[in-house]
């Protein structure tokens, strides 16, 4: 079994300490081969703890330091405070945490889905974000970038790790209706699939809306879905009938 840990790292947030982190490296077995840091998931729970302190210990905290909410796929942001005890927060129903203390690392879980990790390193804030097609479209990126600068952010920096790219992405023709009935010009994330059905290519809308909401951003360039190795993935799962998926964990620091 593999012990180390494979972390993602970008550039663009280079001065705070920061990970996408792979499967690779974890306690768990079978479907969840790895680092599944998910309780959702069918996992052992114990085995999940496990999982989760060796994240906390490379993002620089103790277990208890790893600050997660009962993610929802809302625009729902959770914002801890001086003194704000981080297991708090832990069955808030939110997609998001955003932070100016430093000892906790803000973290989210996806398989699929987009984690966004963002800070402002000189005014010392950070967040993070899950933001699947719902909760980009219901704006959670929007009321992250806004809880931040309440705490004081101005000039915030924000990246994108592995989720599942365009190629991957088969919608139905109702779900390219909800975004065309928000904004007609959503069409160009919308690209004509082998099966005659549409290809929403999730990165890019979460692109554009942290750069519309005066963020500079990127996103790490890895697909979820076709490398089965590094990241878990909900819809290759389903595709091959399995019965449960393990959870990716992406984490910031100050």
């Amino acid at each position: 079994m593999q012990t180390t840990l494979e972390i993602l790292t970008h550039p663009l947030l280079a001065s705070v300490r920061h990970g996408f982190f792979t499967r690779r490296g974890g306690a768990s077995s079978g479907l969840f081969s790895g680092l599944n840091c998910g309780y959702g998931s069918s996992d052992q729970a114990e085995i999940v703890s496990i999982n989760r302190a060796r994240v906390a210990a490379a993002m620089g905290v103790p277990p208890a330091g790893l600050a997660t909410v009962h993610q929802v796929h809302s625009a729902e942001i959770a914002v801890l405070r001086a003194g704000d005890d981080p297991a708090a927060v832990a069955g808030m129903r939110a997609d998001g945490i955003v932070t100016d203390q430093p000892g906790v690392a803000l973290a989210v879980l996806t398989a699929d889905c987009q984690p966004i990790l963002l800070a402002d390193p000189e005014a010392g804030v950070i967040g993070a974000v899950h933001a699947g097609w719902r909760g980009a479209l219901s704006g959670v990126i929007e009321a992250a970038v806004g809880a931040m600068n309440d705490l004081g952010a101005s000039r915030i920096r924000a990246v994108i790790g592995p989720t599942i790219s365009q190629r991957a992405y088969e919608v139905g023709e109702d779900f390219m209706d909800e975004f065309l009935a928000e904004e007609p010009g959503y069409h160009r994330f919308f690209a004509g699939g082998p099966n005659g059905r549409p290809m929403f290519d999730l990165p890019s809308f979460g692109l554009m809306r942290l750069r519309e909401a005066g963020v500079e951003a990127e996103w790490t360039r890895h697909c979820t879905y076709f490398d089965a190795d590094r990241f878990f993935s909900y819809r290759r799962s389903t595709h091959q009938n399995q019965a449960d998926y393990g959870r990716l964990i992406s984490a910031i620091a100050l």
